[in-house]
């Protein structure tokens, strides 16, 4: 028996046993955590078997990052993605604007069919992220930004006066996660599933927000403001969502609230530093833009 031929085999398989090896790996592997336990045979080889297929995937990675590389460079139609901004933003506003709609109806119709304005000041909330970014993707659709300097810093002074009702919803979600102990429970596989989520957009919102700065146009500033935001209130559901969930009787009540107050106080401060930020700098830039014109005009 040819050993070396047999551990290449077993560290280098043919990438249709890798796609195959992925989803059934992971299927054992959440239904021994959920369903058998981890003391059990079947248990032991659902975990050998992930630690296997993430160990030859990571062994696979840089050719499969090559792999990617490669066809981004090559693919025209990946190439246009990339290199058309302004059909991503496009792009991404109206699906965001749908998201935020859709969301905000089912909670709408929670907080009518439950009686509770708990969901009502959820919906109210999506609702404010919609109108922002329909409005930002209605502007973009018929401009090009960075050209109207002027029409692009009262739309983003706008999202900031929004900001500030936004905030009054917000602090009503704050309130009723902590007085109420309104709060969301999820199983353990959900809840750990959306913490990656959340942490995956946390980041990219922080790296978008410091990334469109460079193109000098307030309308992707407020766009990437308006993502950074809706990150910032999922932290705060994320964090709601870990106390309950993995609750072991250790946190009083006193606790939980004090912890959930802490964090959606940071929150809605920073929501309201943001607007207050927002509606300085542009109602500034707005009165240079002024002064400018009427210096040009008596010049002329």
């Amino acid at each position: 028996m040819d050993w070396k031929k047999t551990a290449k085999k077993l560290l280098f398989p043919h990438i249709a046993v890798m796609l195959l090896l992925l989803p059934v790996s992971i299927v054992f592997l959440i239904y021994s955590m959920v369903f058998i336990g981890s003391e059990s045979v079947f248990a032991i080889v659902s975990y050998v078997l992930a630690a296997y297929t993430l160990t030859v995937w990571c062994i696979r990675m840089p050719q499969v990052i090559r792999f990617f590389v490669n066809f981004k460079n090559e693919n025209k139609y990946v190439r246009f993605w990339l290199d058309d901004t302004h059909l991503r933003m496009k792009f991404t506003l109206y699906g965001s604007t749908l998201w935020n709609v859709v969301y905000a109806v089912f909670q709408l119709w929670l907080g009518f069919y439950h009686a509770t304005f708990w969901f009502t000041s959820l919906a109210l909330y999506y609702l404010s992220l919609a109108i922002m970014r329909w409005s930002l993707a209605r502007y973009m659709s018929k401009n090009v930004p960075g050209r109207r300097m002027y029409t692009e810093l009262k739309r983003y002074r706008t999202c900031g006066w929004i900001f500030l009702v936004m905030n009054l919803m917000l602090s009503l979600v704050i309130f009723f996660m902590v007085y109420w102990n309104r709060t969301f429970h999820h199983h353990e596989i959900t809840t750990i599933t959306m913490a990656a989520y959340t942490f995956t957009s946390f980041t990219f919102a922080i790296l978008n927000v410091i990334k469109y700065r460079k193109y000098n146009s307030p309308v992707y500033s407020a766009s990437k403001a308006v993502s950074f935001a809706a990150a910032c209130v999922s932290m705060l559901t994320l964090a709601s969502t870990m106390l309950t969930t993995f609750d072991d009787g250790t946190m009083s009540l006193m606790e939980r609230r004090i912890m959930l107050g802490s964090i959606g106080g940071a929150i809605s401060v920073f929501v309201l530093a943001m607007a207050v930020y927002m509606i300085r700098v542009s109602t500034k830039k707005l009165k240079l833009l002024k002064a400018e014109v009427k210096e040009d005009g008596k010049q002329a």
